[in-house]
């Protein structure tokens, strides 16, 4: 009997590398022959270390589980693709691809020359035009991403995001529930959301994965990131909460805590999620939920969310209408089947046409695959070129006269040519420099947007700071931003012989103007207005003070953004009220994707009050993981 060809799906995840092999099972489907799990620690969410730590997982799996196959579909972990839903107004055919092009440089946040992106058309919504899911990846790291799988032998055809590959499983497996199904998907550094529907599919990636809860827990009991994550998978589980009655064991308790606080954090991303879905994609509320990832195995994680949610949950089986070969181990299958999802989606696009069809395959190897798909025929035409060769010097003392005629006839038309040639260089050299304004306005337009969304951001952990906080003192917290004040772009400066004057944040009237919070031309006193006055302190932050007959030095970018935080005074409540507080406000601020951890920090002393005052004061410092450019 022939036997099918098999083919491999192979999940490059944040904290563990996921691989199986699969072959079409007869009447269709697939057949599951053998599977394997590595753990890749810490150090497979860090961008430092990965590439290392990937290699050498993938070499010992593919040896250790004793795969026949090497031609293989791969996903790219949640947390380096960058995904968006857009709708596109009702257009005109030919016109989709350019317009989705137009509105994927407006909303990839990074160059679009620089990346790999594709994306899908879901389907039409109405007169309102279509829904389109955006994806991007940075090309440098789908390129060492690539590497890592032909360094190790694979023969890769698809590079796919990890929401596409765990949509399109759903999609199998589940085709026959009605209604509307949450998926939620936790993973080391991020954990996905999915909403299904009959015709309607949605997906949001949020920043909380299970990563997180061995950090604060590793953080709290003084213990490695390594010793922390054995001790929590061995005998963690998530609290309960309310009435229940605290374990023993202290650090049990401890990281029991820690976790119900982040799935806690999880839980309001999850709230958001579906308002979302339900105001602005027309979606319903969802009637059930499913777990999966490699974060959703610790213990009473779906008690937690059918307390929160009131809606039935189970976890996601990724393997209900796969067949599995006799030889695999049903019950080591059963420990891990959850979070396998996406290698199942990525082996279901070897047999069928799946509904989110993606492909974030790097440039180079897309035409390194169309050089070998055309080397036949290069190989044909070569053949011909050598044959051509030797004719022509058998008969070369035959022919000599004929082709010098020729040659006088050709320069004949080639040199009225020159001149065109000339000309054509100079257009083409106007091209070039009408081609570099349009990349610097395209750079103007990706910044405008920045500032905007760091506002966001700020107050999106503002906000979940305050639940945080409000978790453990059991009373409403109000935390909001008093001021704004840094050392960048604009620097005042004393007079010399004089103490140096304060530093405060502004955005002067340049930054106004590029972020469009102004229009019009510069004014006769603002920086480029060509006015008396010089420098303005008009963006200066209210209450700030001013130096007196300062300079301002500009610099080109802003990286660290200084806050004033003013909270309710919380001191009657409990005395260490106001500095937990504060430090949770640090916590969140630093698990954030646009601040760097290792300088976001609380920048000096809680302000020392009364039990009688309503507020206080602690300053914040936020570091830039991309500067703001000016």
């Amino acid at each position: 009997m022939l036997k099918l060809k098999t083919f491999l799906g192979v999940d490059f995840g944040g904290g563990s590398l996921k691989i199986a092999e699969f072959e079409p099972a007869v009447g269709g489907g697939l057949n599951l022959l053998r599977f394997i799990v590595k753990p890749l620690g810490l150090a497979g969410s860090q961008d430092a270390a990965r590439d290392g730590i990937l290699k050498k997982a993938l070499a010992e799996a593919l040896a250790e589980g004793g795969f026949v196959s090497r031609k293989a579909n791969i996903s790219a972990p949640g947390y380096q693709v960058f995904s968006k839903f857009v709708k596109l107004p009702p257009i005109d055919a030919s016109k989709v691809t350019q317009i989705i092009q137009y509105e994927a440089q407006q909303n990839v946040p990074f160059p679009l020359a620089e990346s790999a992106w594709d994306y899908q058309i879901l389907g039409s919504s109405g007169e309102a035009g279509l829904e389109v899911l955006l994806v991007a990846i940075k090309s440098e790291t789908v390129e060492k991403l690539f590497a890592t799988g032909e360094g190790a032998g694979l023969k890769m055809e698809v590079v796919d995001a990890s929401i596409a590959a765990l949509g399109n499983a759903f999609r199998y497996n589940y085709e026959d529930v009605q209604g509307c199904s949450l998926l939620i998907d936790i993973g080391a550094k991020t954990s996905n959301v999915l909403l299904f529907e009959k015709n309607k599919f949605y997906v949001r990636t949020v920043p909380v994965g299970a990563n997180t809860i061995t950090q604060e827990f590793s953080v709290e009991s003084k213990t490695s990131f390594a010793e922390s994550e054995k001790f929590k998978i061995a005998q963690g589980f998530v609290s309960l909460g309310g009435a229940y009655e605290e374990p023993d064991d202290a650090r049990v308790a401890a990281v029991s805590k820690v976790a119900r606080n982040v799935l806690t954090r999880l839980h309001m991303q999850v709230n958001q999620t579906i308002q979302f879905y339900k105001t602005q994609q027309g979606g319903s509320s969802p009637q059930r939920v499913y777990l999966c990832g490699g974060g959703s195995v610790m213990a009473y994680s779906a008690e937690f969310f059918l307390e929160k949610l009131n809606l039935p949950v189970e976890y996601f089986n990724p393997f209900r209408k796969v067949t599995v070969e006799p030889s695999v181990s049903t019950e080591e299958l059963e420990k891990v089947a959850s979070s396998f999802g996406e290698v199942v989606g990525l082996a279901l696009q070897f047999i069928a046409v799946c509904p989110i069809n993606l492909n974030l395959m790097p440039r180079s190897s897309k035409n390194r695959q169309a050089f070998n798909t055309k080397k036949p025929f290069l190989v044909v035409a070569a053949s011909a070129a050598a044959l051509g060769v030797w004719s022509t010097g058998l008969f070369y003392s035959q022919v000599t006269d004929v082709r010098n005629e020729g040659a006088s006839k050709i320069a004949e038309k080639v040199n009225p040519l020159a001149a065109v040639e000339t000309n054509l260089k100079s257009e083409e050299a106007k091209i070039g420099e009408v081609k570099e304004q349009v990349s610097q306005l395209s750079d103007y337009l990706h910044e405008r947007t920045y500032w905007p969304e760091i506002l966001a951001e700020v107050r999106r952990i503002l906000l979940e700071a305050e639940a945080a906080s409000s978790e453990k003192v059991g009373v409403p917290v109000g935390i909001w931003v008093d001021s704004f004040y840094s050392t960048e772009p604009v620097v005042p400066l004393a007079e010399s012989g004089t103490e140096e004057a304060p530093k405060f944040m502004s955005m002067n009237m340049e930054m106004m103007r590029r972020y469009g919070l102004i229009k019009g031309p510069p004014q006769p006193g603002e920086p480029g207005g060509g006015g008396p006055g010089g420098p303005s302190d008009e963006g200066a932050a209210e209450g700030a003070p001013k130096a007196s007959k300062a300079k301002a030095v500009s610099t080109n970018e802003v990286s660290i953004i200084n806050l004033k935080i003013r909270a309710v005074n919380l001191q009657k409540i409990k005395p260490e009220a106001n500095g937990a507080v504060a430090y949770d406000l640090e916590k969140v601020a630093k698990a954030s994707p646009l601040f760097d951890a290792s300088e976001t920090q609380l920048s000096g002393n809680l302000d020392q009050v009364e039990d009688t005052e309503p507020s206080f004061t602690f300053p914040l410092k936020l570091k830039l993981k991309r500067p703001i450019k000016l």
